[in-house]
């Protein structure tokens, strides 16, 4: 459909994948058509749909029409070219770096910072003798030797960090990977475009686990990649191989959740600033990590970066060992225990036994992740039941002994 001039973002997402036309009409919801196969009247015009460059459909495992509208969708919201919809966040990242056209002998320089499963597909790639060198993404010296030394082809790095949500200075990396003729890619799941359009700081590629902000509803497992028509012709060509796209039903789910993508991500926003201060406050929370809390290091970058919203995610450090931590989480009764992020419902998450578990007890101190470190993905409650659910928990455990929660009504 097209739209009367550039239009605002919730707009978009308002719209997402609706007006599409029908014969004579336009629907107000997205099709849904889960066929895996399109039969033409020509052999020419089935072959012109297998190609690298498809007019048409023929096959689900190389494109689909539902796939094809939701990836359409996202272009439009991350201010791409293109987007490549995947059925996993890893299995998006995984083809960045296979369609960015990593060989042997290659290197990628990486946030240290950074999701364990992403740690870990960089683990596998280096039985391919692709080597990963990990750099405080904060020390702009460090990265830029990492990337002269090594000659690294790839700069890796999350606009939001899980699970300490360090945020980048992302301006000053994307001259200094161009500097070096090295392709610059961000996970952009925990800000989403709502906050962030990074290929709009001049970034190579975006890749997204659209599973958490962007379907937003717990419902769905999907990934995505953002960037050029010729990032996104190399990428399909991997999805294709690979048998790794999204399915039709799952970008149907995607597209109705990005509908709300604007209201969900600006209250969990909104939510998590309040809870985050809250946790300052608390005499049984060591520290807190937020980027909208003025304590943090890179309070006044997220500012400017995400326009005055800081994304849903909290994590902080409890008054207590491991022990206590899990039974801290073993005790509350609404925020739900889950390895994921961006639902409608809160849930925490122990980075060293779920997403960074695959790291040993020297590499979890190294990257800043302590036995007492907790990460929260606010959702939509009430703030005052997730206070009240976390401060009866710090009681059930010993670390509070504040038996009042009168605190919680303010």
């Amino acid at each position: 459909m097209e739209h009367p001039g550039q239009l605002d973002f919730e707009t978009l997402a308002a719209h997402a994948g609706a007006h599409r036309a029908t014969g004579e009409t336009r629907a107000t919801s997205s099709a849904l058509s889960p066929s895996t196969t399109y039969t033409y009247d020509s052999i020419a015009d089935v072959h012109a749909a297998l190609g690298p460059d498809p007019q048409g459909f023929a096959y689900s495992r190389n494109s689909n029409p539902t796939v094809a509208t939701f990836e359409e969708v996202m272009a439009e919201l991350e201010d791409a070219e293109e987007v490549v919809a995947f059925g996993s966040g890893m299995a998006a990242i995984h083809s960045v770096f296979l369609g960015m056209g990593l060989e042997a002998g290659d290197s990628v320089t990486v946030a240290s910072d950074l999701y364990g499963a992403t740690r870990s597909l960089l683990s596998l790639l280096a039985s391919f003798d692709v080597s990963a060198h990990y750099v405080d993404i904060m020390d702009i010296r460090a990265v830029e030797s990492a990337l002269k030394n090594a000659r690294s082809r790839l700069l890796y790095l999350e606009s939001i960090s899980n699970p300490l949500l360090r945020v980048p200075d992302i301006k000053a990396l994307v001259k200094l990977a161009h500097r070096h003729r090295a392709v610059l890619v961000v996970d952009n799941t925990f800000a989403s475009p709502l906050l962030i359009r990074p290929l709009q700081h001049g970034v190579d590629v975006v890749v997204h686990s659209a599973t958490k902000y962007i379907a937003g509803h717990g419902d769905v497992m999907a990934g995505l990649v953002a960037g050029t028509a010729s990032t996104a012709r190399r990428v399909r060509a991997v999805r294709t191989g690979s048998g790794g796209i999204l399915s039709p039903f799952d970008a149907w789910l995607a597209m109705r959740g990005v509908k709300t993508l604007p209201l969900r991500v600006a209250r969990q926003s909104d939510s998590a600033l309040e809870m985050a201060q809250w946790l300052e406050s608390c005499p049984w929370i060591r520290r807190v990590y937020y980027p909208g809390l003025a304590s943090h290091p890179q309070h006044e970058r997220a500012a400017e970066l995400f326009g005055g919203r800081f994304g849903g995610v909290v994590a902080f450090d409890l008054s207590g060992n491991r022990e206590t931590t899990l039974a801290f989480i073993d005790s509350l009764r609404i925020i739900g225990s889950a390895t994921t992020l961006g639902d409608v419902v809160s849930l925490v998450l122990y980075p060293p036994l779920s997403s960074h578990r695959m790291l040993d007890p020297n590499e979890l101190q190294a990257v800043g992740i302590g036995d007492s470190l907790l990460r929260l993905s606010v959702g939509l409650e009430s703030v005052r039941d997730l206070k009240a659910d976390l401060h009866q928990a710090a009681l059930a455990v010993g670390i509070s002994q504040t038996e009042t929660a009168a605190s919680l009504l303010t």
